[in-house]
């Protein structure tokens, strides 16, 4: 007689188990997030050998494993396999490293299936055998997006179309390559499970067993993982632990610009980005991304202010773009696009309150033209610039940058590596800078002139003085 199957309910944030459903997680109080999936029957175990673990593992001939000091352990560090895209190569920290196991998500259609597969072929083309395993395409849709790429090496990237992953070890252990490419986890199923391939149960074993068979390989895995609606990875949180690194592909489908964004990476900087065009022939890295946000902007427009915010080692000139006017009727709106609705809120309490700009009967915009988010309080001092200069319809200076925190009474307050930030305004042909008066650097880049303020009452009186 076949034993019971049991399900419980999984936290897909947490992990802990609950006997059965309920809209909250008693351990970590995330709501939703409770996935019935099955369980492995424990065997049952008296008070006495549940006391005495280490004992009792040791009488059924548990082995005992020998501990090594850390400054007894030898080797060197590998060095890292290039894939002559700079971008990538410059979000992974200089490349990739042997070994490692690296989860990429994005929203459907983004272009994480074309990047790995330039990133395949690249690395094919430098001598890295590759084997490219697609769950989702059949092997006919993937060698049409290989053609569509026109890179030479891609043809001789090795595919299979499988999603049992057993099949998977054991086509890589046969022909060991040296990156494997799974596109997606959420395809892949192992038989020693019960359950649909994505559940939380499938989906953390699959990727525990990758990421097993690429330490003791030593092959690099890259993995596919889809978003939910919130945006987060599919899955349980714990599939991003598991892995090195994580990269988030982001985009919106209006323009044809990919940000491609690390949240973890154990082999170099978090918070790195970098910058790719969508075109015919794939995704194009973009060396200089401020010149991609700033290449439309009009010099004549009221509301427009440049910023310079630091995503990761990166400086980046971004615009701003503000619009205040009258509202129609009922309560004005307050739209942001790319930005905080409630820092907006606490902006225009500062402005109303400390420069005498009222927003009562006006309905106010905000956009962080690009398609980017602003979330670095370094753009607030360009958020404020640019709903001033809508309200008082007069254009900004073209070549100024305003970089600067603004606290509730009005002051401005300096932000982290400001002499970056204005290198990097410099070498886009900037010629003025706003920031705080205690931010300013003791060497200000060639053609660059830095004015401190202190409040933003001072900032509009200098600004708008003429």
């Amino acid at each position: 007689m076949s034993a019971k199957v049991r399900t419980v309910y999984r936290c897909t944030e947490c992990g802990a188990d609950h006997p059965k459903w309920a809209g909250r997680c008693d351990v970590c109080g995330a709501w939703n997030s409770l996935v019935e999936e099955t369980a492995a029957r424990a065997t049952p175990a008296g008070g006495a050998s549940r006391r005495a673990g280490g004992a009792r593992a040791l009488a059924e001939g548990g082995s005992v494993a020998v501990a090594t000091r850390l400054r007894a352990v030898s080797g060197a560090e590998s060095p890292r396999w290039t894939t002559a895209i700079d971008e990538f190569d410059f979000v992974l920290g200089g490349g990739i490293v042997p070994g490692s196991m690296i989860l990429i998500g994005g929203e459907p259609g983004i272009g994480k299936s074309t990047l790995l597969l330039q990133v395949a072929g690249r690395l094919q083309a430098a001598g890295h055998s590759t084997l490219y395993v697609s769950g989702e395409e059949s092997a006919l849709q993937v060698k049409l997006r290989a053609d569509r790429l026109g890179h030479d090496a891609t043809g001789d990237v090795s595919l299979l179309s499988e999603t049992n992953l057993e099949t998977i070890l054991a086509t890589a252990s046969a022909l060991q390559p040296a990156v494997l490419v799974v596109d997606s986890i959420q395809t892949v199923f192992t038989a020693d499970l019960e359950g649909a391939p994505g559940n939380v149960g499938q989906v953390r074993e699959c990727a525990a067993r990758l990421m097993r068979f690429a330490k003791e390989s030593g092959i690099a895995a890259f993995v596919v993982g889809h978003v939910t609606k919130g945006g987060g990875i599919a899955g349980p949180k714990t599939l991003e632990h598991i892995v090195d690194t994580v990269l988030y592909f982001e985009g919106e489908n209006s323009v044809d610009h990919r940000v491609l964004r690390a949240t973890k990476n154990r082999f170099g900087s978090v918070d790195e980005i970098g910058v790719f065009r969508m075109t015919e022939e794939g995704l194009v890295p973009v060396a200089n991304p401020s010149e991609l946000f700033l290449g439309d902007r009009s010099m004549h427009a009221s509301g427009s202010a440049v910023t310079a915010l630091l995503e990761g080692s990166r400086p980046i000139l971004i615009e701003v773009q503000g619009l205040a006017a009258k509202a129609g009727f009922g309560t004005p709106q307050r739209v942001a696009t790319g930005y905080d609705a409630r820092r907006l809120a606490l902006l225009l309490a500062v402005l109303d309150k400390r420069a005498g700009l009222s927003f009562g009967q006006l309905d106010v915009f905000l956009n962080v033209v690009g398609g980017l988010q602003l979330h670095e309080p370094a753009g607030d001092l360009a958020v404020a610039a640019a709903l001033a200069s809508s309200v008082y319809d007069r254009p900004l200076p073209h070549d100024a940058v305003f970089v600067g925190e603004v606290g509730l009474g009005g002051e401005i307050r300096p932000v982290s590596q400001a002499e970056r930030r204005l290198a990097e305004a410099a070498n886009l042909g900037m010629t003025t800078a706003y920031l705080s008066e205690r931010a300013v650097p003791r060497r200000v880049p060639s053609g660059l002139r830095a004015i401190g303020v202190r409040t933003i009452a001072e900032l509009f009186d200098r600004v708008f003085a003429s």
